[in-house]
């Protein structure tokens, strides 16, 4: 039970906050929940008027909309684009300034607001790339004999379980890399300019965001990895 109790806690304590108070304060509808924000969002057709729904806004940039058209109407989880249609609104395919929230009892298109914060159009408004993967920022380790800081890609599950691994071994070296280029020791370590640059989608300069800082999944956990990390992880997703 005190475990179980330490949980819940623990859970309280990772709400995700994307927002400020301040940029919510005006806005209509605002529920805070463990994993996204939600407000009351809605579509103007001339032929039908308003439609009305409940937008989702999740820390990796995704965005959910739940219609409330009608009584009876059961779409849920559709993309702005889809609620954009679903809504008969006439000049389609520009959700974001079709798509309205109320801010200061005035409708306000999505694209004036910040809830387009963590949306990337590029990956459909999720950390994701093009391929469809998630995106992972790169990373950097020390060098146990040389003390100098090596930078690890991670863009395949390979780089990741490399990464993975060296992250477990203190005692890793230059020596042990098997990848890029095969740095050895005595190669320079990357300039403190070029070590801000860690691939971020979102930002050249991210120091690391919902779109480029990944907290697991089935790229960089492994299911025949020992290690706490990975144990929970896989345990998480079988359940």
């Amino acid at each position: 039970m005190a475990n179980g109790g330490a949980v819940d806690e623990r859970r309280k304590s990772e709400t995700v906050v994307l927002f400020s108070e301040e940029e919510l304060r005006e806005m209509s509808g605002v529920k805070q929940t463990g994993d996204c924000i939600e407000v009351t969002c809605g579509c103007t057709s001339h032929r039908y008027g308003d439609a009305v729904g409940r937008l989702r806004v999740f820390p990796n940039g995704d965005l959910e909309i739940s219609c409330e058209c009608t009584p009876g109407c059961d779409e849920d989880k559709m993309s702005p684009a889809a609620f954009e249609k679903h809504s008969g609104r006439e000049t389609a395919r520009k959700w974001k300034n079709n798509v309205w929230v109320i801010v200061n009892g005035e409708k306000v298109p999505l694209s004036k607001t910040v809830l387009l914060k963590y949306y990337n159009q590029s990956s459909n408004g999720s950390h994701r790339s093009q391929n469809g993967r998630v995106f992972h920022r790169d990373e950097f380790l020390r060098c146990s004999k040389c003390n100098k800081e090596r930078r690890f890609r991670l863009r395949t599950k390979e780089e990741c379980r490399v990464h993975h691994d060296y992250v477990a071994n203190v005692s890793w070296k230059c020596a042990d890399l098997t990848f890029d280029n095969r740095l050895t020791c005595d190669d320079d370590e990357e300039r403190a300019s070029r070590k801000v640059y860690r691939g971020c989608s979102r930002s050249p300069t991210c120091k690391g965001c919902t779109s480029c800082v990944c907290f697991g999944c089935e790229i960089c956990r492994f299911s025949d990895c020992c290690c706490q990390t990975c144990t929970d992880f896989t345990r998480n997703v079988k359940a």
